[in-house]
């Protein structure tokens, strides 16, 4: 029997009709380089070929009795391609805005419980801007873009990708980078169901025990960091901004791209890290966008950065094997090159602090989450909008998922740029994610639209920021400086 970790049975706890807790892709694909020409049929009906026999593609999720357990995994036995795989059509002129707006409706619709929890949505005659998001439409030929959404129960960023790789390969007509498929799971009976859930229940008492002490000891082992002045920032310190309240079930969403290259140039020139120079381009993107609003406030806006812990866990089970850190991105500091510096020292004490800390811990608490208690907490919450009434627990979150670097191609169409887009949350509007693909960082930016109408606006200044840090590293340098 696949049980549902705590924690990926949490993403179902979490869900509301506003608060979707999906995480979303934007693959754009260059059709000319499949062997045939491209159909939207022949897509499909390749798609389905190759997830059929993968249990991340076909198992769905059912509930325990009573609610006295977390819900099983068990197989969909009437699977049906069609409706997971969609087929849609941009209005003219087809360009980047009316992607971006079709691509916030469907991050806005819930996925269907009834049956597994992926949609993909291929979008025909998408013509891309000639010079990046939000520029001149170019005028060399369509483009295909494929939206996908999959539950946040069921990956996290690396299991994401993983499960993504069964439909990409690294030539135009190569085999797809196909791991070994892992047994579909068993459908257990009810009587099955509730004993394993009453046994459960009998022995978490245990379970507490065991979880409290080393718990205790990393609250009294954060406060003589916080002493020393060596602790990662702490959660309800960030100051209030447009995008921290109760969120909508409306999204936008906005994309960018950066030069991997000259990011891991200034990383390698200043002696940071890739995540530390994209944190200060974030920081400097936000810093500008709350300028033009008159919105910046004095301190600076604290981020929740999502942190793998798949190497390190010890559990062998569970879709989402992640934890996470706080960080404050700086945006009180106007020069790029003195945030960049900060933010890496900041970094560098947050990752100290967070690897004391069990690569496990968020696993473990994650189990004591009830069903029926959790998702009702979580929908007075909204519906009483205590994100308005109690102090900002975070401003935004920030993820970088790493990519492949190099080109790879989807049902044999070149992937051309591949954006991430996580959940937002009541008090946290916003989320921003980065990921690496072919030489190239694809930024994307997902809001409550009610929060940040126009994405756009914040996303524009990412290129803009890497340019600042980018001269300001050179002038600090000296004029002898050769890229």
């Amino acid at each position: 029997m696949d049980r549902l970790s705590g924690l990926d049975a949490s993403f179902l706890y979490l869900e509301t009709p506003a608060q979707l807790m999906h995480v979303c892709a934007v693959m754009v694909l260059d059709p000319a380089t499949m062997s045939t020409p491209y159909s939207f049929g022949a897509m499909q009906a390749e798609i389905e070929a190759r997830v059929r026999d993968v249990p991340g593609f076909t198992r769905k999720v059912r509930g325990v009795p009573l609610g006295l357990d977390h819900p099983v995994w068990v197989r969909d036995r009437s699977f049906d391609i069609e409706r997971h795989v969609h087929r849609l059509a941009l209005p003219t002129p087809g360009g980047y805005a009316e992607l971006m707006d079709l691509c916030a409706h469907l991050a806005s619709l819930p996925l269907d419980r009834s049956r597994p929890l992926w949609e993909m949505w291929v979008i025909e005659g998408y013509r891309p801007p000639a010079d990046g998001a939000g520029g001149a439409e170019a005028a060399d030929g369509e483009k295909v873009v494929v939206f996908a959404k999959m539950h946040h129960a069921t990956v996290d960023g690396v299991s994401g990708s993983n499960l993504i790789s069964h439909l990409c390969s690294l030539e135009p007509d190569a085999p797809p980078l196909v791991p070994e498929n892992a047994p579909h799971p068993r459908d257990p009976g009810r009587g099955e169901l509730l004993g394993r859930a009453v046994i459960g229940t009998a022995t978490r008492p245990v379970t507490v025990v065991k979880v409290l002490k080393p718990s205790a000891q990393l609250i009294t082992k954060s406060i003589g960091r916080a002493r020393r002045g060596t602790a990662m920032a702490a959660p309800f310190s960030a100051p209030r901004t447009s995008f921290n309240g109760t969120i909508t079930s409306h999204r936008s969403i906005a994309m960018a791209d950066l030069d991997l290259e000259e990011i891991r140039r200034l990383k390698k020139a200043t002696g940071t890290t890739v995540n530390d120079v994209v944190l200060a381009v974030a920081g400097g993107a936000l810093r500008a966008y709350l300028a033009e609003r008159d919105e910046l406030p004095e301190s600076s806006l604290l981020a929740t950065v999502p942190v793998s812990v798949r190497d390190s866990s010890r559990r062998s089970s569970g879709a989402n094997k992640v934890s996470a850190l706080f960080t404050k991105l700086g945006t009180d500091v106007a020069d790029p090159l003195e945030r960049l510096h900060m933010l890496a020292e900041r970094n560098r004490h947050a990752k100290e602090h967070h690897n004391a800390i069990s690569a496990d811990a968020l696993q473990d608490w994650a189990e004591f989450a009830a069903p029926r208690t959790f998702g009702l907490a979580v929908r007075a919450y909204a519906n009483l909008r205590l994100a308005e009434r109690h102090p900002v627990v975070h401003n935004l979150v920030i993820s970088n998922v790493p990519g492949p670097p190099i080109p790879l191609y989807f049902m044999g169409a070149r992937i051309d740029a591949l954006c991430p887009l996580g959940p937002v949350f009541h008090g946290a509007g916003l989320n921003v994610t980065v990921m690496s693909n072919a030489g190239q960082m694809h930024v994307g930016v997902i809001a409550c639209r009610e929060s940040m109408p126009d994405t756009d606006a914040l996303v524009r200044h990412f290129p803009a920021e890497l340019e600042r840090l980018s001269a300001a590293v050179d002038a600090a340098a000296g004029p002898d400086v050769v890229r």
